[in-house]
């Protein structure tokens, strides 16, 4: 009887699960892959070839949308909207369309104008195309994902677009702010040598290539392309984020990266969004929250920005943009 009972409720959950999943249409435009790299290193073999740009969508066919998830992924290095794909369920039953969008540009840091306008472009034609609501958009990601999608937020308040998103909030996981602090915490690993260094090798080489110098000889451009840096007196850019409802997330793993890479709790993500969230109540922004993973959330052996998006609870997430849009 238990075998049956178990077996009749399994029949039951895989059945809501395929209804859920042939209530969402996945829509994919990408476009070729150009047969062309881009240089990421001073060696002769240091090119990476570039990725298919386009975009990944998912509509929830039987439900009006109220509003848009927008991640900024990699098509090649991220695996086609893969953070993406963890917030489908939850979107879905709420009646949200998720997008996910990739420039051709592999490990795309947004220093071009060209690779943000590209973005923009495929924003725009997935709205129109799609009949998407410009309402309720909520920009989510870790790492570059997210990284992407302050200088993107940056760019559209500092150019006259016509076609403008209406954005209520952004989702910030574990990824850098403060460039200047990157640069010193990978001129750090380079000269300790204790990890893997083509992080830090390949990291520096775009920042000191694309910044025109490091932080000691042109601070104003590492400036500039922080979102936060503690190194900025005038914190220059936090006057564009401070009318957005920002969730916070970090996972210190202040053990795991004494251990593991030597590192100091100064090359840590976790100082750049804490002081990202200070100067924002600062600003008068009084819709912020912090939320931090503890070791006991998060069982991953590997501590990165990835195992941290991986550990949210994203059902609760929803349940904060849920919050947001109903404002």
């Amino acid at each position: 009887m238990n075998k049956f009972l178990r077996r009749v409720s399994f029949l039951i959950f895989l059945s809501s699960f395929c209804n859920i999943s042939f209530a969402q249409n996945i829509i994919q435009e990408y476009e070729p892959v150009k047969n062309d790299s881009i240089r990421i290193g001073k060696g002769e073999n240091d090119f990476l070839p570039l990725i298919q740009s386009g975009y990944t969508l998912m509509l929830p066919e039987d439900k009006a949308i109220n509003g848009v998830l927008i991640f900024l992924e990699d098509s090649g290095y991220d695996k086609k909207n893969m953070n993406a794909k963890q917030v489908y369920n939850q979107a879905y039953k709420k009646g949200f369309a998720v997008l996910s969008v990739s420039t051709e540009i592999p490990f795309d840091f947004y220093f071009s104008k060209t690779s943000i306008r590209s973005t923009h472009n495929l924003i725009r034609e997935a709205f129109l195309k799609h009949n998407l609501p410009n309402k309720n958009i909520i920009f989510l990601g870790a790492s570059l994902v997210g990284h992407r999608a302050m200088r993107y937020i940056k760019f559209m308040k500092e150019i006259a677009f016509q076609f403008q998103l209406n954005i209520k909030g952004i989702v910030i996981c574990n990824f850098t702010l403060d460039w200047t602090r990157k640069w010193y915490q990978h001129n750090r690993d380079i000269r300790i040598n204790q990890i893997d260094l083509w992080e830090p090798t390949f990291i520096n080489y775009l920042l000191e290539t694309h910044l025109n110098g490091t932080p000691k000889t042109n601070p104003e451009s590492y400036h500039n392309f922080s979102s936060y840096s503690y190194f900025d007196e005038k914190n220059r850019n936090i006057s564009v984020y401070k009318n957005y409802a920002v969730r916070a997330y970090i996972e210190p793993a202040i053990k795991y990266k004494l251990k593991n890479q030597l590192r100091t709790l100064y090359e840590n993500n976790s100082t750049d969004i804490v002081g990202f969230l200070a100067e924002l109540e600062l600003a008068g922004n009084e819709n912020t929250e912090l939320i931090v993973i503890q070791p006991k959330d998060n069982p991953a052996p590997v501590k990165n920005t990835q195992s941290t998006w991986d550990a949210i609870n994203k059902d609760e997430l929803m349940d904060w943009i849920l919050k947001q849009v109903e404002k």
